[in-house]
């Protein structure tokens, strides 16, 4: 190993952080408020490296010139200052560091007592006081300076309004780890998630937006890594401007940069917007006794939350840390990352992870916050679909309702009400039908529409669709925990047998049971969010935390047989009926209104006996029938001409019952368009007035003629 150079190292400039090609060299600046000094490490083929002192410093930012290196240099920082854990300090120049602005990130952690900044003593795992000061630079990967130039040609973002939206969860490895289509060295990739058999697929089934799990560089959590299993889903970031470096087919030297680039340009050639999850809420160096590999070492005090007794951390993330957002330089950093994915890669929107602990000042929920703040007033962020996870592991945190008006939500308040409906809870319909006319009851008294509602059943955290149907109980014992992590409360029912089984009629049930929730799902008033492979009814054999199981238990399997072709075709026709009749999509609330030289409301809740539903059936545990009749004349000129109106009858109860259906002022006739008893049957006429028998547990969905 090489100590500092000798070298004359001229200034250079405070801005932009990180890493930049200029001249010749390169400029490097890097942020540490507290920090002594921090050295420039070039990192070589035969393990040395070339040390190089940042000889200048301005607000906090530790900045140089390094002449001669350029594109695809390996790199890492050391950071130096006072050892002190007591009170927050926590620097230890040996070990090297990840750049936070690193464009691209080479190699893994590998499991050694080096990568921690203090000495890990087996006899007293508590403590974390003493330093340690082995080099940690074999055992940890490198930072890569990138080339940003690409060939955009004519990319243009799709700007799919929030109203004609349909999001597709996915993630990247497990989409296509097992696509038979797709070639054996792209699979599990960017590359492989931009072949055209999957665009095809996703164009095929309706989907306007790809919202992808974290594709940020990720680490595996300590517990994990000594148990020998990975974090699949990834998160937890430690890159935070790097695309995941396992996700790339053509290399991890900066070609992972350029692969993603190229599967975005692929999925707007598609008219697919790209959505990404992201993980700004904590970062991979877990609590005080985690390792320390980028921002512990730069200046812990400053990017993580502390507790009174410093030594500690504030975790309302239950991962052990917490970025501090209230600090300049930590909001700083997040601002300009999302900036990135937007200008140089191109995306489309985020997803925020526990965006609750983003929005928290010392302690509380602020939504006047620094963040909030940050983002409304930012003239590239504010264009882009912004989706709140609205709650974090914290006191206060569960915010459903009330993030401010740029913002969308998981409504999590719609997947239970819906799962209790279908699962037959006694709970009536009076929660379910707010959700399904797009819970007007959290965001219209803020002046937010329906698209504030991000509607899902099921998402990447829980059972799958068919999961939900086949499983009372978790079953994670996989995943090396004795079967305690996981949700316990899932609303599932397993129609009478827990998991397989060759039982023609539970089968038979458990099919219905998911083209009901789909329908549901993708007729409600609000955003739809399906998961990945619900489509084609994927299994996970039960296990509703998947997050470490990367095999054939999170992969998707494209082997369909009868059944999930059956499911995946009724999908894409249920997609085709939302996306053909803007009724489906009106960007603002019905409120039970009779639309003028029409007659009938705009809105209305019909019964079994073809009138509007009593207060008395809104809260009674016996109701167990409804039907929403939405007026095709109340799309208004924001949503396109009028068009058809439907009437979306649904019946939880276990047996077959009679429904009359509605006459005038709603319509003369109906035609059946949806029946989930009969997917494959032809579609009927009805006379008003007629009186149909509801199949036990199914939806029936008519047009008006």
């Amino acid at each position: 190993m090489l100590g500092l150079t000798d070298e004359p190292i001229s200034a250079g400039l405070p801005d932009p952080l990180g890493v930049t090609p200029r001249d010749g060299g390169l400029n490097v600046a890097i942020w540490s408020g507290g920090a002594e000094a921090i050295d420039f490490c070039v990192r070589h083929a035969d393990g040395s490296e070339t040390r190089y002192r940042l000889p200048e410093r301005t607000d906090g930012v530790h900045h140089g010139f390094i002449p001669r290196h350029g594109i695809g240099t390996r790199y890492g920082l050391r950071v130096h200052g006072p050892w002190d854990p007591a009170h927050g300090n926590r620097w230890n120049s040996h070990k090297l560091l990840l750049d936070p602005y690193a464009r691209a990130i080479s190699g893994e952690l590998v499991r050694n007592p080096a990568v921690f900044a203090h000495k890990v003593n087996p006899y007293s795992p508590e403590d974390d006081s003493t330093r340690d000061d082995r080099d940690s630079a074999p055992y940890v990967p490198c930072s890569i300076v990138t080339d940003d130039s690409f060939h955009w040609g004519e990319d243009r973002r799709p700007h799919t309004p929030w109203a004609d939206t349909v999001i597709y969860e996915a993630h990247v490895k497990s989409m296509t780890k097992l696509h038979p289509e797709v070639p054996v060295e792209q699979r599990g990739t960017f590359a492989g998630m931009a072949h055209p058999v999957v665009i095809n697929h996703l164009r095929s089934l309706g989907v306007t937006a790809l919202e992808l799990l974290p594709v940020q560089q990720s680490m595996p959590e300590e517990h994990l890594v000594g148990a020998g299993m990975p974090n699949l889903w990834g998160y937890n970031t430690i890159g935070f401007f790097a695309p995941h470096a396992g996700y790339a087919a053509s290399g991890t030297e900066g070609q992972q940069v350029t692969e993603f680039k190229t599967m975005v340009r692929r999925f707007h050639e598609a008219g697919i917007e790209v959505i990404l999850d992201v993980v700004y809420n904590h970062t991979a160096e877990g609590g005080q006794r985690g390792p320390t590999v980028s921002f512990r070492g730069i200046d812990n005090a400053a990017y993580y939350k502390l507790a009174d007794d410093r030594r500690y951390y504030r975790d309302y993330t239950g991962t052990g840390n917490t970025l501090d957002v209230s600090q300049p330089a930590v909001l700083r950093l997040i601002m300009d990352s999302l900036r990135y994915w937007v200008t140089e890669m191109h995306v489309d929107g985020f997803r925020f992870d526990l965006a609750s602990a983003l929005v928290r000042g010392h302690h509380d929920v602020d939504m006047y916050g620094a963040f909030i703040q940050a983002i409304n007033q930012d003239p590239v962020l504010r264009s882009v679909k912004l989706i709140a996870e609205p709650w974090d592991v914290g006191a206060g945190g569960y915010q459903v309702g009330h993030f401010p008006g740029l913002w969308s939500e998981w409504n999590d308040r719609f997947r239970d009400s819906v799962r209790d409906f279908w699962r037959g809870s006694s709970a009536g319909i009076a929660d379910l039908g707010w959700r399904l006319s797009g819970s007007a009851d959290l965001y219209a008294a803020a002046r937010r529409k329906p698209r504030a509602s991000i509607n899902f059943i099921t998402a990447h955290d829980g059972f799958t669709l068919n999961d939900l149907v086949s499983y009372n109980q978790k079953h994670n014992i996989a995943n090396g925990e004795m079967n305690r992590d996981g949700a316990n409360d899932n609303r599932s029912w397993n129609h009478g047998t827990e998991g397989s089984t060759s039982d023609l009629a539970i089968l038979g049930l458990r099919a219905r049971q998911q083209r009901n929730l789909l329908t549901t799902l993708v007729l409600s008033l609000g955003v739809p969010m399906l998961n990945m492979g619900d489509e084609m009814g994927r299994t996970q054999r039960g296990n509703n935390n998947a997050y470490c199981q990367d095999n054939e238990i999170s992969w998707v399997d494209w082997t369909l047989q009868p059944p999930q072709a059956e499911l995946l075709e009724f999908s894409r026709r249920l997609l085709s009926l939302r996306r053909s009749h803007s009724v489906f999509r009106r960007p603002f609330y019905r409120w039970g209104k009779v639309i003028p030289g029409n007659g009938a409301k705009d809105l209305a809740w019909i019964g079994v006996d073809g009138v509007e539903v009593g207060s008395d059936k809104w809260n009674s545990p016996d109701t167990r029938t409804v039907g929403m009749f939405l007026n095709g004349a109340a799309t208004g000129a924001a949503a396109g001409a009028a068009g058809s109106s439907f009437l979306m009858v649904l019946h939880a109860g276990p047996e077959a019952v009679p429904y009359r259906l509605p006459g005038a002022p709603y319509a003369s006739s109906w035609e059946t368009e949806i029946d989930t008893a009969d997917p494959g049957g032809i579609s009927r006429p009805y006379d008003a007035g007629a009186t149909l028998q509801l199949p036990a547990r199914s939806v029936m969905v008519l047009r008006a003629l």
